[in-house]
């Protein structure tokens, strides 16, 4: 059977968001050498520091500018994409500054709250969420105030809800990008599954699903672009917008249909498990939360000798694997999964936690 039109097109946007986003990452690595957007361990010690030698930070901005293009030219443009639009430039920009400056951390969260407000404002939120336990779902959009001066009304727990998920995919995933390739393999991966899943929606006569899969397509495209000039040894890093942005555009594609937010929780287990036991860590500690170390789960591996190109086709196999899975599982199987997942990611860290530590002389 020959693809029909729609596959063929989304193709074609794959790989155009692709091509763009790999013909612009070399302008992007000069660009950032050039206005010193680098990151030398020698002059900025972070503990959270696996590479050597000067190497540009600024892969963000060669992601987005993939990204803006090929939505503009594929996606008619609503508000809902304004918004998109105008968060993941605001992101990009707090990343490159970050890239020079190494802004607070406390600045950076602050600034993802403004960045994705705008994207709720325009209009995505979570108006329900399947009930795990029930056949039934959960409604979030039950509570609404209206702003008199502005006449805006607002949803507050689908918004609310909304914005903590996206910021919470934000920071979760951006700091799973320690190790050369690990982050554009991975979000690549996770961006084709939700955009499966979409289809598979859209297959049975969900027309609005076209969005989704559009998205999801340049997403997986950017990143794959990316990806040659990041993997080992790297020739620039994602930087702080990089990362942010994967987080940021997956948790919107997870939340444009609810059916999706398990399949994302799922193909993201392990940088969403890693983040969840890092602030554990950090606040049984007494340490911020929001400050980084070197207590990942990639640098533990890193630490039990596990090299660079290993780890990060370690995150790819996992990803891709539980992504499988998550297609054929109804809500409440993704549930189980993703804890049982958890408890074995879990049990894996604190097992080669010791076994490193003990077999240290």
């Amino acid at each position: 059977m020959l693809p029909s039109p729609s596959t063929l097109k989304i193709i074609t946007i794959f790989l155009t968001s692709t091509f763009l986003s790999f013909l612009i990452t070399p302008f992007i690595i000069k660009f950032a050498k050039k206005f010193n957007l680098v990151d030398d361990p020698k002059k900025r010690s972070h503990p959270a520091h696996t590479h050597k030698g000067k190497i540009p930070r600024a892969g963000g901005l060669a992601i987005f500018l993939a990204i803006l293009i090929t939505i503009l030219i594929f996606i008619p443009q609503t508000p809902q994409v304004t918004g998109l639009l105008i968060s993941a430039s605001i992101i990009t920009f707090v990343g490159i500054l970050d890239d020079k400056y190494d802004l607070n951390p406390y600045l950076r969260f602050f600034t993802n709250i403004i960045a994705v407000s705008i994207t709720i404002f325009s209009g995505i939120n979570i108006p329900y969420i399947t009930n795990p336990f029930t056949s039934g779902v959960l409604h979030l959009d039950t509570l609404k105030i209206t702003i008199p001066l502005i006449n805006f009304q607002f949803n507050l727990f689908a918004d609310s809800v909304a914005l903590i998920w996206i910021v919470w995919c934000m920071n979760m995933i951006n700091w799973s990008k320690g190790v050369d390739g690990q982050l554009p393999g991975f979000v690549t991966i996770a961006a084709i599954f939700i955009g499966l899943l979409s289809f598979k929606f859209y297959s049975l006569g969900d027309q609005t699903q076209l969005i989704p899969i559009t998205l999801s397509a340049i997403i997986a495209g950017a990143y794959l672009g990316f990806l040659p000039f990041n993997f080992y040894p790297q020739k620039i890093m994602p930087g702080y917008s990089g990362g942010s942005l994967a987080g940021f555009f997956l948790a919107v594609l997870a939340i444009l249909t609810s059916a999706k937010l398990g399949t994302a929780l799922l193909v993201l287990g392990i940088p969403i498990v890693d983040g969840v036991y890092s602030i554990i860590r950090r606040v049984l500690s007494g340490k911020s939360p929001f400050w980084g170390d070197r207590g990942h789960f990639h640098h533990r591996l890193l630490d039990a000798g596990w090299g660079r190109r290993r780890i990060a086709l370690f995150y790819w196999g996992v990803s891709a694997i539980l992504g499988l899975i998550s297609l054929n599982l109804e809500s409440t199987q993704k549930l189980f999964t993703f804890v049982l997942f958890a408890i074995l990611l879990g049990g894996a860290y604190l097992w080669i936690t010791y076994f490193s530590n003990s077999s240290k002389p």
